[in-house]
């Protein structure tokens, strides 16, 4: 399987882990990725705020350089690359006025696009491509007893539910529970993060970013998984500010439920992509998956090192 690579700015910078883990996962599978060459910021989900059309003309210049690379298929794994990608191509079969203006500009870099170029999330093809029994192979370090909390943030399943269902996806669940992970019940798992309201007002995307942490403690996960890297910055790089904020709220006592404690202590709960926790089932390094990177850093569970042999 090969497809064209559309890795956006973030897993270029800060959701750099998302790619470190995404790379060598997808090669253990076998798929091919081919990085678009000269690709551009899609302009992510504030452009489209400030000016949908010329929002367009940015996304679509990179399905333009997919479709000119020869490859049928484009793989997005940024929740807000894959939303943009995908809402861009929904506006130019829908809107001939976009259309007209985004060729007119594509013409301009010798470039056209027809318009029939899907848009897969790596969610999508491990599922639905790989195949949960293909991955199960791979397996040789189950994550046994690990108890995970799944959040896939708004972005992939909303509007635009192509591959799972947008109120309670499950593409994520069946992927951890294959590699031997407990999922626990998560009823946040598509709940925003805050998004980008962190740098413009940071109490309303603070709350919604510490909601999330505290539901995921409360449920008693020992990390989140997360497929978007605005979710995991927004997760991970904040909870200072959470425990200054609301740190002597009391939830259930994960060890004792009858008595309460205050969540600051419990808010360095781990944020890792689902790409990670894959990895390190295969049985790839901590370092080669990026799992130091983290504010809260994830420790390697017993379960996923290697075991001596029987006598």
């Amino acid at each position: 399987m090969k497809y064209s690579y559309f890795p956006g700015c973030s897993l270029k910078g800060t959701g750099r882990a998302y790619e470190e883990s995404l790379l060598p996962v997808l090669k253990v599978l076998g798929v091919e990725l081919e990085e678009l060459d000269d690709w551009n910021c899609c302009g992510a989900t504030a452009y489209m705020a400030v000016d949908e059309v010329k929002a367009c003309v940015m996304a679509s210049r990179n399905l333009a350089i997919a479709e000119k690379a020869g490859h049928k298929e484009l793989l997005a794994p940024c929740s807000a690359c894959y939303l943009v990608l995908n809402k861009t191509k929904h506006y130019l079969h829908e809107s001939p006025v976009v259309e007209a203006v985004v060729q007119k500009a594509l013409r301009q870099a010798n470039l056209s696009y027809s318009g029939n170029t899907p848009v897969r999330h790596p969610l999508d093809v491990l599922v639905n491509n790989v195949g949960i029994e293909e991955i199960k192979k791979h397996v040789k370090h189950p994550l046994k007893g690990l108890k995970v909390a799944p959040y896939y943030g708004c972005q992939i399943v909303r509007p635009y539910a192509t591959f799972d269902d947008q109120y309670n996806p499950t593409t994520m669940d069946r992927l951890l529970e294959a590699i031997g992970c407990t999922m626990v019940t998560y009823p946040l798992k598509t709940r925003c993060c805050g998004g980008s309201l962190t740098g413009t007002l940071p109490e309303p995307g603070l709350l919604c970013s510490y909601i999330l942490l505290k539901e995921a403690i409360t449920r008693g996960a020992d990390l989140i998984a997360t497929v978007c890297p605005l979710c995991q910055f927004n997760l991970d790089c904040y909870r200072d500010k959470m425990v200054g904020r609301w740190g002597n709220e009391t939830i259930p006592d994960p060890r004792n439920k009858d008595a309460r404690v205050p969540v600051g202590p419990y808010l360095d709960i781990p944020v890792v992509f689902f790409t990670q926790l894959i990895g390190l089932a295969f049985g790839l390094s901590e370092k080669e998956l990026g799992l130091q990177r983290g504010f809260a850093p994830m420790r390697k569970p017993a379960c996923a090192q290697p075991q001596p042999a029987a006598a």
